[in-house]
């Protein structure tokens, strides 16, 4: 089980642990200040939007052209910016540490 440090939208840090191939998404959408997740992981709302870290940027599996044209069009999009619906838990993850954006 990975474990990741996540810093929430009230600016509270927090250690979740999410289940090995379950998206982070789930495990912050249960979270009371996380992600809301309306699509329910489909990449199509973008409203699990969270920043990276800089430290992990490079560790993680490329943006796919979807993910890449529905940030693009937020308003706090920046080179940090992904969507947690597209990234699994895995023992890669094991430390990731995230801020969920802001609301949009």
């Amino acid at each position: 089980m990975a474990r990741i440090y996540v810093t929430d939208r009230m600016g509270e840090s927090l250690v979740v642990e999410g289940q090995t191939g379950a998206s982070v998404m789930e495990t912050l959408r249960e979270l009371d200040n996380g992600v809301e997740a309306l699509c329910g992981g489909m990449c199509s709302c973008a409203t699990c939007h969270s920043y990276i870290d800089s430290a992990w940027r490079d560790r993680l599996p490329p943006r796919s052209p979807e993910e890449e044209e529905l940030l693009s069009e937020l308003e706090y999009f920046t080179e940090s910016s992904r969507l947690t619906c597209q990234l699994r838990f895995s023992e890669e993850l094991d430390g990731l540490t995230l801020t969920i954006a802001p609301e949009e």
